[in-house]
C-alpha cells in the first residue's frame, strides 16, 4: 500500500513501495505494453477482436481443427493449452496455463514468478485481494509477462489496474462479440495514454476580476505535488494547475484536492475530450497530469461549488498566441512552472513561465472537430 508521509511547505512525500517507484519511472508495466488475448468458439467475435487489432487466441485442448479454420479466415496467431502449458503454432513452449480453483493452485501460480514466459492464471472464482497477491508476487520478475482470464471488460480493467501496475495481460474468454468490442475500445483508450506534451508560456498579465462560481475538484486518489488538472479558459490551450498537497499558513494540505477553477473551465477527460467543470460530479472520470506530462484516470469524489473572488491569468506560448485561465484569487492555488515548481497565483506576476498543454480549438460536445472558430 502506498504510505504517506507530511513534510514541510514543499508538499508531501512518499514513503512508497516498489510499485510506485517503478510505475511513476516508467518501469513497470506500462499501458501501451499490456496484452490482449481472446478464447472464444465464436466466429463474429474472433472477427471483432482482429478488426480491433487483437491478434492473439487462446486453444483448448481438442480446439486445433477450430484455430486452423480460423487462420484461413484471418490472420491470427493462435495458442494452444494442453496440460497446463502453452504452445504456438509452432509447437514451441511459451509459458503455462494454470487453473485456480483454490489456495495451492494460487501458490503455484505464484512460484512461477521468475520463470521464462508467460503465466496465465484462470481463477474459478476471481476476487480482487488473489489478483492483488499475484501482482504484488510478479511485479519484481520482469522476464515473466502476467495474464488473467477475464469475462468482460469491467473484469479485465480490475486485472490490469490492480495495486496500480496490473497484470501484464488478459485473456478474454467470451462468444459474445460486444463484449469483446468494449475490451478493444478500453484497449483504445490505453494506447492513447501517452505522455501529454506540454509547452512553456510566459504570463503577460495577471488581473483581478471579481467574483464568480468557482468548483473545487476532489478526487478519489491522492496526487503529488507536481501533479494537477489541465485546465483552461478556451480548450486550445490547458494550464496545468496543482493539487493542494503543498502545506500553508493558511490551511493544512490536501493531496486529494485541485481548486479548479470557474464553472464554465474546461478540463481534460479520458478519451482525449474535454467538460466543463459544472458538468463534473461525484464518479465522474478526469484526467490527472504530471510536469513530465504523464497522465492518468482518477475518479471525482466530490465537487464544490463557492462563490469566490477571482483572478485571470493570461499567458504568451512561443507562436505568439495568448491564452487564459480564471482562478480563485488565493495563496494556496497555484500553477505549475516551467521549472517543475508551484506557483501561487498570489505571488504570480508578468513574466513567469507556467506550462500549458495545446491541442485543437473546435469542440462539439467536448469532442474535437474540425471547424474555424473564434474565442477570446
Amino acid at each position: 500500500a502506498r504510505r504517506w508521509t507530511q513534510v514541510s511547505a514543499h508538499g508531501w512525500t512518499k514513503r512508497c513501495s516498489r510499485t510506485w517507484r517503478r510505475r511513476r519511472e516508467g518501469r513497470c508495466r506500462s499501458s501501451e505494453k499490456k496484452v490482449f488475448w481472446v478464447e472464444t468458439e465464436s466466429q463474429e467475435a474472433m472477427i471483432a477482436a482482429v478488426e480491433g487489432g487483437i491478434d492473439r487466441f487462446v486453444f483448448p485442448e481438442g480446439r486445433t481443427e477450430l484455430a486452423e479454420a480460423w487462420e484461413k479466415i484471418a490472420k491470427i496467431r493462435p495458442v494452444y493449452v494442453k496440460g497446463g502449458k502453452m504452445h504456438d503454432a509452432s509447437g514451441k513452449q511459451i509459458g503455462h496455463f494454470q487453473v485456480i480453483e483454490g489456495k495451492e493452485d494460487l501458490d503455484a501460480a505464484m512460484s512461477m514468478a521468475g520463470t521464462d514466459g508467460i503465466v496465465v492464471v484462470d481463477p474459478r472464482d476471481w476476487q480482487i485481494i488473489p489478483a492483488e497477491n499475484l501482482v504484488a508476487a510478479y511485479q519484481p520478475e520482469a522476464q515473466t509477462q502476467l495474464l488473467a482470464t477475464v469475462s468482460d471488460a469491467a473484469s479485465a480493467r480490475v486485472m490490469l489496474e490492480s495495486l496500480e501496475v496490473g497484470t501484464d495481460g488478459v485473456v478474454l474468454r467470451t462468444n459474445d462479440s460486444n463484449v469483446v468490442r468494449k475490451l478493444v475500445k478500453y484497449r483504445e483508450g490505453l494506447l492513447r495514454g501517452d505522455a501529454l506534451t506540454l509547452e512553456v508560456a510566459e504570463v503577460v498579465r495577471v488581473l483581478p476580476v471579481g467574483m464568480g462560481d468557482r468548483a473545487c475538484t476532489d478526487f478519489c486518489s491522492i496526487l503529488t505535488h507536481d501533479e494537477g488538472l489541465l485546465l483552461g479558459n478556451f480548450a486550445r490551450a490547458l494550464f496545468l494547475v496543482a493539487s493542494e498537497s503543498g502545506e500553508s499558513q493558511y490551511i493544512a494540505s490536501r493531496p486529494f484536492r485541485v481548486n479548479a477553477g470557474p464553472v464554465h473551465a474546461y478540463t481534460l477527460v479520458p478519451g482525449g475530450k474535454t467538460k466543463y467543470l459544472s458538468e463534473l460530479s461525484a464518479g465522474d472520470e478526469v484526467v490527472t497530469v504530471d510536469v513530465h506530462g504523464r497522465q492518468r484516470t482518477a475518479v471525482v469524489g466530490r465537487m464544490k461549488i463557492e462563490r469566490r473572488p477571482l483572478v485571470l491569468v493570461e499567458a504568451q506560448t512561443a507562436d505568439g498566441r495568448n491564452h487564459s485561465i480564471i482562478l480563485q484569487n488565493a495563496e494556496t492555488v497555484k500553477l505549475l512552472s516551467a521549472e517543475k515548481l508551484p506557483l501561487s497565483v498570489a505571488d504570480i506576476k508578468e513574466g513567469d513561465r507556467v506550462l500549458v498543454h495545446l491541442q485543437a480549438e473546435a469542440r462539439h460536445t467536448g469532442i474535437e472537430i474540425e471547424e474555424r472558430i473564434l474565442e477570446r
